[in-house]
């Protein structure tokens, strides 16, 4: 099971980035992609639960998964609105996976140590 989540996880970041590059060319079927890469992306996030007890790292996953749902709103606006509105939601949302990204493990090492 863990394959299949890892795999879903995988081609929706995939999807993510080909939709939002390809909203570039003005292609018809760009936002649909990049909000089925979001959701995709997204309830993989949702999925993997944290059930420990360590402040830093509950803190950290619910940034997480505000930055999952940061970024399928930024799907959303590329439907709804007719500028590039959804840029600033796509710009959180990808710092907000980034830090957490990087310091998720760091402190799950952190934890092991202990």
């Amino acid at each position: 099971m863990k394959k299949i989540y890892n795999c879903i996880y995988f081609i929706g970041g995939i999807l993510l980035v080909l939709g939002a590059a390809l909203y570039i060319t003005k292609w018809v079927w760009a936002p649909y992609m990049y909000i089925v890469g979001s959701f995709m992306f997204g309830a993989m996030q949702m999925l993997d639960r944290y059930r420990g007890t360590n402040f830093i790292l509950r803190r950290l996953r619910r940034q997480q998964l505000l930055g999952a749902v940061v970024l399928m709103l930024a799907g959303v606006l590329m439907l709804v609105c007719k500028h590039n509105e959804w840029i600033l939601c796509l710009l959180v949302g990808c710092l907000l996976q980034l830090y957490t990204a990087f310091r998720i493990p760091q402190e799950y090492e952190k934890e092991k140590e202990k």
